[in-house]
């Protein structure tokens, strides 16, 4: 059958894609991205824009079909907003998974997955390889989305991309999870188009991290939509005043067959990050802790009142480019913060980015002698950019250290060890030893789980009464 359409072309693929089409190298990269979004989920339910989110959402509690917010067994929410504060502690700390081109692939899926696992009929049991399949389904949407435009390359300018192609991927994953026919998966992302887009403007605030809430929602609802008979625009992918309203040089392309599909994911790994911040900063961060050997030797102390200047050689990113941040989510988006921590800590962990860390004396002493330069040939995309940064002390010696890419980056991966360790540092926040380990051994077997709803019980934590008896 020829195919009418872009958007034809994708609901085929999202209806017509199956566990057969996974692959070993898809399988394994996305359990590290779901163990990853698991782990940095537990631990955004400790912030302040995670908590305003919940009490909203509460509003809407009185659902008899509810779902899990993870970590708070004592919170259940319709599955619409269950998956959208979920969303939105994935993306507190902006310590989530990062593609290329530019964007945040599981924050937006992975809680809708999640959410409509447990509103199933009883009879309609979601195995791990179905979960799998939805979950690479909504990354594969995103990712194709965001190759056809040269803009999306860059790291972007006008559109949070989460909120972009997050949506049409949740809607994708939603679609797949609750079997869809072709038909109404086209009206689902139509429907999705008109709930997307979020402007860059809202960076470095609280409202970020609703970005990726907004997406898992949007997504949601878009698929129920559908799924009553309401109908969008079945070329939207395919016009210029459609998905294309949001890249000036949008140039889409009929998806690949189903009996050749190679997915993007089984080219193009993800980066996973060490810290929670702008992923821009991660090389600032590496080329800050190798400059600093020079500067720091056993146990001494940075010498702050010897360093004339400071100079960060890096894209042009102007909404990372925050001299003086004034607030947690300001530092996570700011070369000049992030490279002032390393400097003088000689780490950037979770707690650099608290109140008091960011207003340290020495942290703002140190920021007054930070410039920044962008060098031409230092382009703003997460696959070619560098930092080089350049430390002048006051007699005149000056030490250099550049950075081409950084543990965790897809092309310097994170190994399973580390990444195991890092999910264990964020989940046990929330919940206990043994708990963590049997999420991570369930996530590790995906494949081979039968039924998710042991993922679900894991999800929403100990019972009060268990917390007690641990804690006496």
């Amino acid at each position: 059958m020829k195919l009418k359409s872009v958007t034809e072309s994708f609901a085929k693929v999202i209806h017509g894609l199956h566990v057969g089409h996974l692959t070993d190298h898809v399988i394994q990269r996305s359990k590290r991205m779901i163990l990853d979004t698991l782990g940095v989920g537990f631990l955004g339910t400790s912030t302040e824009v995670f908590h305003k989110a919940s009490e909203y959402s509460k509003i809407y509690s009185s659902s008899s079909s509810t779902s899990t917010v993870w970590g708070r067994p004592a919170l259940r929410l319709p599955p619409t907003y269950a998956a959208f504060v979920n969303g939105v502690a994935i993306h507190s700390m902006d310590f989530d998974d990062t593609w290329h081109p530019a964007t945040h692939p599981s924050g937006a899926v992975l809680p809708v997955l999640a959410a409509l696992s447990e509103a199933l009929p009883p009879n309609a049991r979601l195995s791990g390889l179905d979960l799998l399949l939805a979950f690479n389904v909504g990354i594969e949407v995103q990712g194709r989305l965001m190759n056809f435009s040269k803009e999306a390359n860059d790291i972007p300018k006008k559109f949070h991309p989460p909120s972009v192609v997050g949506t049409l991927g949740s809607a994708a994953a939603a679609s797949k999870i609750l079997g869809l026919s072709m038909t109404k998966c086209q009206e689902a992302l139509a429907i999705a188009v008109s709930h997307a887009g979020a402007p860059m403007a809202n960076a470095a605030t609280q409202t970020k991290p609703l970005h990726m809430g907004n997406a898992a929602k949007h997504g949601i609802e878009s698929v129920f939509l559908a799924m009553m008979d309401l109908q969008g625009n079945k070329q939207v992918l395919d016009m210029q005043t459609g998905f294309g309203a949001f890249y000036d040089n949008y140039s889409p392309k009929v998806l690949p067959n189903l009996d050749s599909y190679i997915w993007l994911l089984d080219q193009q790994d993800v980066a996973f990050k060490c810290f929670p911040a702008h992923l821009a900063t991660h090389w600032v961060a590496d080329a800050a802790a190798s400059v600093r050997k020079h500067l720091v030797t056993d146990r001494t102390v940075l010498p702050i009142d010897n360093i004339e200047r400071i100079t960060l050689r890096t894209p042009d990113v102007q909404y990372v480019n925050r001299p003086f941040p004034d607030s947690e989510h300001e530092a996570r988006h700011s070369f000049q913060y992030v490279a002032c921590a390393m400097l003088l800590d000689g780490d950037v962990t979770v707690p650099s980015f608290h109140k008091q860390m960011i207003n340290r004396p020495q942290i703002r002493e140190l920021l007054c002698k930070v410039e920044l330069e962008h060098p031409r040939d230092n382009l703003p995309s997460f696959n070619t950019l560098y930092c080089e940064i350049s430390v002048t002390l006051k007699d005149g010696a000056t030490f250099v250290e550049r950075s081409d890419t950084f543990y965790g980056h897809w092309k310097k991966p994170l190994s399973q060890k580390d990444l195991e360790a890092k999910f264990r540092a964020n989940a046990s926040r929330m919940l206990p030893c043994d708990m963590v380990e049997r999420l991570i051994k369930i996530v590790d077997n995906l494949e081979d789980l039968q039924d998710c709803s042991e993922l679900a019980t894991l999800l929403k934590g100990p019972a009060p009464s268990e917390m007690l008896s641990q804690s006496i």
